[in-house]
This record gives C-alpha cells, sequence and structure tokens, in this order.
C-alpha cells in the first residue's frame, strides 16, 4: 500500500503490514481515533509525519502482526468474537484485578511521597467500572447476536428481531463508550508521565507501571479489532440481503392470496 498522509489510520492499520505495531511505538491512536487522516492523528500525537511514513514504509520492518488484520477481515465473526472473548477480555478481567492490587500496595508504599498515585488509582478505577459492565454487554448481548445474524446469513435463515432493532444502535453505544476508554487511557498516561518511574521506585512499583503499560496496549488492540473489523463487518452483514421472520410471514400470506 502506497501511505497517502490523507488516508485514514483506520485503513492503514488493516492493510499496512505491523502498522498497529508502528501506531503504538509512536504513541498514535488506532483504535478509537481511527477515522483520522494520517496527518490529524500525527498532529495529534505530536509526532513528524516523515517519521511514521518513514516507519510504515521501511523494508524489513516488524512483521510480529503481519496478516492478522487481513485474517480477521476474512474469518468468520464468530472466530473473531471469540479471539476478543478468549484473549483480550479474559486478559483484561485479569489485569484490571491485579493492577488494582498492584495500585493498593504502592498507595500504602509511596502515596506519601508521590500523590499522584492517588489520582492514578482513581482513575484507573473509573476504568475498571466502565470496562467490566461493558464486557459484559457484549457477550451478553451484542456478541450473541452477531452470531445470530451470521448464522442466519450463512444459512439463508430468518434472524430473531432484537429489541435493539439493528445492530447499529448496540455498536453506537459500544464506540462511544471505547472513545470514553481512550480517554481514561490518555489521562492515565499523562499522569503517569508515560509510565515514567521514580528513582526510589520499588519492584512493585516497576509492576504496577508495566501493568498499565501492558493493559493500555491491549486495550488498543482489542478496542481496534471491534471498531475498525468487527463492528463494520456486522453492519454490511446486517445490511445485506436476507430472510427475516417478518420476511417469511409476509411472503407465506402473499403466497396464499397469490394461490386463492
Amino acid at each position: 500500500m502506497t501511505i497517502n498522509k490523507e488516508t485514514t489510520v483506520k485503513a492503514i492499520a488493516l492493510t499496512v503490514p505491523s502498522a498497529t505495531r508502528i501506531f503504538e511505538d509512536l504513541g498514535i491512536d488506532y483504535c478509537c481515533g481511527g477515522n483520522l487522516s494520517l496527518t490529524a492523528a500525527c498532529d495529534k500525537a505530536k509526532v513528524p509525519i516523515a517519521k511514521v511514513v518513514e516507519a510504515l514504509e521501511r523494508p524489513g520492518r516488524s512483521v510480529k502482526w503481519e496478516g492478522n488484520e487481513r485474517y480477521w477481515q476474512s474469518a468468520r465473526l464468530s472466530q473473531l468474537i471469540d479471539h476478543i472473548v478468549n484473549t483480550h477480555h479474559t486478559f483484561t478481567r485479569s489485569e484490571l484485578a491485579r493492577i488494582e492490587r498492584l495500585a493498593e500496595k504502592v498507595c500504602s508504599a509511596h502515596g506519601q511521597n508521590h500523590p499522584e498515585l492517588m489520582q492514578v488509582r482513581e482513575v484507573f478505577r473509573s476504568l475498571r467500572e466502565d470496562l467490566i459492565p461493558h464486557m459484559l454487554k457484549e457477550e451478553q448481548v451484542l456478541f450473541p447476536y452477531v452470531d445470530a445474524l451470521e448464522e442466519a446469513v450463512s444459512n439463508h435463515r430468518p434472524v430473531p428481531p432484537t429489541f435493539f432493532v439493528t445492530v447499529q444502535n448496540p455498536v453506537r453505544m459500544m464506540m462511544m463508550e471505547h472513545d470514553k476508554a481512550g480517554d481514561i487511557l490518555r489521562n492515565i498516561r499523562k499522569l503517569t508521565n508515560d509510565f515514567t518511574l521514580p528513582s526510589d521506585a520499588c519492584m512493585t512499583f516497576h509492576s504496577y507501571y508495566q501493568a498499565l503499560h501492558g493493559l493500555e496496549t491491549d486495550l488498543h488492540q482489542h478496542i481496534h479489532l471491534e471498531n475498525n473489523i468487527l463492528f463494520p463487518r456486522a453492519i454490511e452483514m446486517e445490511g445485506a440481503p436476507r430472510i427475516t421472520a417478518q420476511n417469511k410471514l409476509e411472503r407465506g400470506h402473499e403466497h396464499t392470496c397469490f394461490g386463492d
């Protein structure tokens, strides 16, 4: 892919091998901010666009994640959902609990000398309180509908009606919540001065900042898979011609009338 400065970050992340890793390293938001042009995203991250383009076009760049985005664009949505739940949701729940314990220990030992730790803990708690019900809503409401939608479209069967009318409604809500999580992550990074450790940091302090940084990185990839791959594909699939339960009734009635 030829890098166009006005191409969206989302499009680059989906087509350029290892683009997500490069964006992560340079602090460019490719998940919640995926609809920004490369120029706008670089301006927001205060990174020279020439540096980003050079990294994206450099021969022999890291290919650790190469092909993942392309694979998920063609794999079944049920497979992508399983990956999100079993990999990212599982990791997030585990890390939220671990980071909460680390925060208590670090605040107790270092809070007096580093009052910013109290702010980090409170902001982290707001993230935790948002993410836990968010993941439940996805697992209990949105994802089962997408599974049913895919199954129905694949087998030309009726799709059961849903209380939210169209998948676009819960998707819109999930993306708004993703934006809020992105804002909180940026606030944590700011409060920790990009996870910079003070000279008196103990090993628990090291583990705490490493865990926060790791959670941020995983959430970026997690949200990218949902915002930029799963949700658009689900919306597109729902818009494809298919038989609904109401269509089936109407068509059956139509057949009876013609038969008369």
